[in-house]
């Protein structure tokens, strides 16, 4: 079965939280696009902050705008603070 539409996945860095839920993200190869959050990153609430590293998939017809599909993990700052489970 074939997807609805092809698209081209990059991964990059996220530079800029900007309103509404958008992103300035900065691309391996050195290119700026905007992005907005995927439906699952949004539903499962996982927070997108500048620096993160990600994945974006865009479509071939429009190289300057994307969705964040993925939040790479990333090595966390120990701070000895572990939040109580209720």
């Amino acid at each position: 079965m074939k997807e609805k539409e092809e698209t081209i996945a990059f991964e990059g860095t996220v530079t800029d939280a900007l309103p509404e839920s958008r992103f300035r993200v900065t691309l391996e190869n050195g290119v700026e696009v905007l992005a907005y959050g995927s439906g699952k990153i949004k539903m499962h609430r996982i927070r997108i902050l500048a620096g993160d590293r990600v994945t974006v998939e865009m479509s071939p017809y429009d190289l300057t705008k994307g969705r964040i599909t993925f939040r790479h993990a990333t090595a966390r700052i120990d701070t000895g603070y572990a939040p109580r489970r209720r």
